[in-house]
């Protein structure tokens, strides 16, 4: 018998950063306002609901950052020792131009007045708080179907200047959202010998820290 905790399981173990599976055709609108509901659904610190979501569809704008987003993976590849190197020319980063549009998750940390109710001791409680969004919006986009890369060879600047975003809004975000033929079993980074997942038991400490050789690796 299924329990009804297990569909979130599997949207969960589904989910994928999804790069080279885009169709580009185009996501329907009522599915479109599902997954930016459920963003904007998320928690945030005194329910100051710091973010925006700015949808990118226009072709000459996503090549624009298309080609910037180029030039920083070229940056760094170019400081990568000769091994690591071969393994990231393998890695596709970026489906700025073949998904269905783009997703600019922004995040404003005047939202909610100078009095932030959470916001006291930890000042970036509100950038968490964005991030709560984006991960909401990723689990529904699994959920319905599409697919979701989240790009991040980019200068704030370079985006905030693209968009037209205001000097005190931080874009955190360009979410590459669209259809796509199928979603990878294993992820790409795993796939293409970047970096394994840590066991679930190298992440669990009791009580107190304790320390591990593979922490720095």
């Amino acid at each position: 018998m299924n329990h009804p905790t297990d569909s979130l399981y599997d949207v969960i173990e589904r989910r994928r950063d999804v790069r080279a599976e885009f169709t580009g055709s185009p996501v329907p609108d009522d599915v479109l306002q599902r997954v930016l509901g459920a963003a904007h659904r998320a928690p945030s610190v005194g329910m100051s609901q710091p973010w925006d979501f700015v949808l990118v569809r226009d072709p000459e704008t996503r090549a624009s950052f298309r080609d910037h987003v180029r030039t920083e993976r070229a940056s760094f590849a170019a400081s990568l020792p000769p091994e690591r190197r071969a393994s990231f020319d393998r890695i596709k980063v970026e489906g700025i131009c073949e998904s269905s549009l783009g997703v600019v998750v922004t995040h404003s940390q005047t939202r909610g007045g100078p009095h932030v109710l959470g916001r006291h001791a930890i000042a970036d409680a509100g950038l968490y708080s964005t991030v709560l969004a984006i991960q909401n919006l990723w689990l529904a986009a699994t959920a319905e179907g599409l697919g979701l890369g989240w790009v991040s060879f980019y200068r704030e600047d370079v985006l905030r200047q693209l968009l037209g975003i205001p000097a005190d809004v931080r874009p955190v975000a360009w979410l590459c959202l669209g259809t796509v033929s199928h979603l990878e079993t294993v992820p790409d980074l795993e796939r293409h010998g970047w970096r394994a997942r840590r066991p679930l038991a190298d992440a669990i400490h009791e009580d107190t820290w304790q320390a591990r050789e593979q922490d720095h690796a």
